[in-house]
């Protein structure tokens, strides 16, 4: 059993109030689950400031408390810790807490603005073919070798984290790869936590709503690799203009990967189609299921991130050869009536150009593409018109519809995604407020051979309302139209 004593040693303490011999039983951030033996972590949160709940977290029965100010009224049964970063110290203590979990896994943590459950989801399903037991923290879902764990933010909170590291070293498992988002490294989250490896994957507009500034956000993901250890590896994809600024100033090894220019790890496109792509990785070819080049940069750093945490590179490509794509990432559907339907997560303009591009690359160019888009609420709003503009200038038929709105109004957020389209392209642009309706729309326009892309939702199963998640699956009413057999 640890003692409050062995979880805070090694942090910087301004005040210190109270007993630190205490055993600890358990950390919590929120007051209402606080037990008797825990310590409470008071944080200045963006909704809630945590320090409004230490009385609370008290009267559950917590008998150690860590914040940035001290309440006025103390409890002589409560030892208080004062520390500068309260959100910080989370990390740090959840690390000695759960006796430093990322310490005994070679973990590898993958930002950037796209790409990144796709890289995370195969990697962990590679490792597992080679024969490692392995673990998986996505926006998708966490697993621990073959238990799915449900995901809730992309990275979760620091304490959540090492718990899930902690059960990973406890069954066995000698490999993880995560996702670091933007939200995460700012916010503390991955304070603590030691990575073997990390991978940078591309950086375009996104989150600018949370991060305000492009240059803030790039500097977000650059602390990731800042604060890499001398001992890990820094893959950056050099083909991206940030490349080589998120490494500029880490002490991690730095490794390269790109498409289009010479790297440590280069591969180059023979043939793109809608069964899958032929690349050439390191001199040698491979066939891959997933299509476009978007996947041609996620295989490379797939390739590169084996390699470099030991893997032979002739059992590696085999393997990489018979994966499948992450789910809601350039997903197919089949039709009867002839036509190419596809669900991808794609939602910021880079996302969404990218699969657009992939589609126009391959298409004959006889078909009509008709894509169904629409842009979340409570979200970046910037970014709402340039969506607009990728889907009428990469598509032949655009259907502007919800996403999952939240608490905005749905209609005002397409009326702001109107303002990208330009006079030449009003004529192809249908709004339909709802996302059932607007996908069996497309449905209907589509012909034998046509293409039709659903975008924005890729995975997710629910729809966002006024902070209530109705059930919605765009893969599931795909098939109701397009498959209505088949989905009875």
């Amino acid at each position: 059993m640890k003692t409050l004593h062995d979880i805070v040693s090694t942090l910087d303490i301004q005040t210190l109030i109270g007993n630190t011999q205490l055993p600890i039983l358990s950390l919590c951030l929120d007051s209402r689950q606080v037990q008797s033996g825990s310590c409470f972590f008071a944080i200045h949160g963006e909704a809630n400031d945590g320090h409004q709940f230490i009385d609370k977290a008290i009267k559950q029965g917590a008998v150690a408390v860590v914040c940035q100010e001290l309440p006025k009224q103390q409890s002589p049964a409560v030892t208080y810790i004062q520390v500068r970063d309260s959100s910080y110290a989370v990390g740090i203590c959840a690390d000695s807490f759960y006796d430093h979990p990322s310490q005994k896994l070679k973990l590898v943590g993958i930002t950037g603005t796209n790409g990144k459950t796709t890289t995370v989801t195969l990697l962990h399903t590679l490792f597992r073919e080679l024969g490692y037991k392995t673990g998986l923290l996505s926006t998708i879902q966490n697993r621990i070798n073959d238990r799915i764990i449900p995901s809730t933010h992309t990275t979760p909170d620091a304490i959540h984290l090492n718990t899930l590291l902690h059960e990973m070293v406890t069954e066995g498992c000698t490999h993880a790869f995560m996702e670091v988002s933007s939200h995460a490294i700012v916010q503390h989250r991955i304070s603590g936590i030691t990575f073997t490896g990390g991978i940078f994957s591309n950086l375009t507009h996104d989150h600018l709503d949370y991060h305000k500034t492009f240059d803030t956000y790039l500097k977000a993901k650059k602390q990731f690799f800042d604060a890499l250890p001398k001992t890990a590896f820094a893959l950056t994809n050099m083909d991206d203009k940030n490349g080589q600024i998120m490494v500029q100033n880490t002490t991690a090894r730095i490794v390269t990967y790109a498409v289009r220019q010479l790297a440590d790890f280069h591969c180059k496109v023979i043939e793109n189609t809608f069964e899958g792509l032929h690349l050439n990785i390191h001199n040698t070819d491979v066939y891959i299921r997933l299509i476009g080049l978007f996947n041609a940069y996620n295989f490379v750093a797939i390739y590169a991130t084996a390699f470099l945490l030991g893997e032979d590179a002739e059992a590696i490509l085999p393997v990489i050869s018979g994966l499948s794509s992450a789910a809601g990432r350039f997903e197919q559907v089949t039709s009867p009536k002839g036509v190419t339907a596809i669900v991808d997560y794609a939602h910021t303009p880079d996302a969404l150009s990218n699969v657009l591009s992939t589609i126009n690359e391959i298409r004959r160019g006889t078909e009509t593409l008709i894509c169904v888009v629409g842009c979340g609420g409570n979200r970046d709003s910037a970014k709402r018109p340039i969506m607009a503009r990728i889907a009428c200038e990469n598509s032949d038929k655009i259907i502007l519809t919800s996403d999952n709105p939240r608490r905005e109004d749905p209609q005002s957020i397409i009326d702001q995604m109107l303002e990208g389209v330009a006079s030449q392209h009003k004529s192809k642009v249908v709004c339909i407020l709802n996302r059932e309706e607007a996908i069996h729309t497309a449905t209907l326009l589509a012909q034998m051979g046509d293409i039709l892309l659903v975008a924005g939702k890729g995975h997710e199963t629910y729809q966002e309302i006024n902070d209530i998640r109705h059930h919605f699956d765009d893969k599931e009413i795909l098939n109701k139209y397009l498959n209505p057999q088949s989905s009875k």
